[in-house]
């Protein structure tokens, strides 16, 4: 758990309007004016907008099996279960049929999560009334137990859509169980590293997809710079980058880390992680696999309170370039806005 960082929560919201973009859409505007006390009262929000929504739409059915004995036929015949029906001298037959329902996983999270907050004392009152005028609508939804669920099974069809960021927020409620905060602090505290680094790597990404479109911001993949690989399995990991931007003939990939801790100590000295560097390192090195050295590579931070931050700029005998970045969340966001602008003129950078 984080317990030496923090991000305001504001900068939450604003992080995940770029995150999701149905947070830009006028059914959430009225959350931008609110002050919140907690994270979780800002989520409480957001999913009782998003759910208004949502039943305004109708909530999400699919078709579930379901088995029952009839005394006529509905569906298939399960042979075997009508035969156990017959000896045991009850005259049905045991069919299974599919029911579209609302009873389905996506509505059962939905549900839970807003339990969840219900029973949160950092949840204010009004919005736990909200949540509660909801809830009837999932009278005929059931309640599941949350360490059951799979969430890389989950998948988003055109039919719940959707269901996507409000899905993405339940995620990070449920899996941090109760999110706790200190009352009239405005800071994010209860995050995990991996939670927080996804939504940190989302709204980089977006953001320079909405502002700096001429730099066509992707996500991809790369390759392995081999000539031949021989194994019974592929052993060899898929190399995802967070962010990949190309300014001008040259391409910048991006991994964003958000830490605890930025710094490793080494004999006595502050380093970033070795395996970040390696990880960068090897991104840029197998796609610039022509050494045209014009594919840089940078490791961007974000802030904590230890007394150094990574900045650093390494050039390598290619011309590749190695940056070291910290981006401080815990500032206004146009502040924000302009520090993220600026990592964009690395090149007009003086050497340091």
């Amino acid at each position: 758990m984080i317990n030496d960082m923090g991000i305001p929560i504001k900068n939450i919201y604003y992080m995940l309007t770029y995150a999701f973009k149905e947070l830009k859409a006028n059914n959430y505007e009225s959350v931008e004016g609110e002050d919140f006390e907690t994270i979780h009262d800002l989520f409480a929000a957001i999913i009782v907008k998003g759910v208004s929504c949502q039943l305004k739409q109708g909530l999400h059915r699919e078709y579930v099996q379901h088995k029952e004995s009839l005394p006529t036929l509905r569906g298939k015949l399960n042979i075997y279960g009508t035969l156990r029906n017959f000896a045991a001298q009850r005259r049905k037959l045991e069919c299974e049929y599919d029911v579209l329902t609302e009873n389905n996983l996506l509505n059962q999270i939905l549900k839970n999560t807003m339990l969840l907050l219900l029973a949160n004392p950092g949840v204010k009152k009004e919005r736990k009334t909200a949540l509660r005028n909801i809830l009837i609508f999932f009278d005929n939804v059931s309640s599941i137990d949350l360490n059951t669920i799979v969430w890389s099974r989950i998948r988003f069809d055109r039919n719940c859509k959707t269901y996507q960021m409000l899905l993405y927020l339940c995620y990070f409620i449920i899996e941090n169980k109760l999110l706790t905060n200190e009352a009239g602090k405005y800071k994010m505290r209860s995050f995990t590293e991996k939670h927080t680094n996804m939504l940190f790597q989302r709204f980089v990404l977006e953001y320079y997809k909405k502002h700096h479109p001429q730099l066509k911001a992707h996500a991809g993949q790369i390759k392995w710079d081999c000539i031949e690989e021989k194994s019974t399995t592929e052993v060899l990991p898929v190399m995802q980058t967070d962010i990949m931007l190309s300014i001008g003939e040259r391409t910048l990939i991006i991994d964003t880390k958000y830490y605890s801790r930025t710094m490793q100590t080494h004999y006595d000295k502050q380093t970033i992680h070795s395996s970040n560097y390696y990880q960068i390192f090897t991104y840029v090195n197998s796609l610039d696999r022509e050494h045209t050295g014009k594919v840089d590579g940078m490791l961007l931070y974000a802030k904590t309170d230890e007394d150094i931050a990574p900045k650093g700029r390494q050039v390598q005998h290619d011309g590749n370039i190695l940056m070291f970045r910290t981006i401080d969340l815990n500032m206004e966001f146009d502040k924000i806005k302009h520090q993220l602008d600026s990592l964009i003129r690395y090149l007009d950078e003086p050497d340091m």
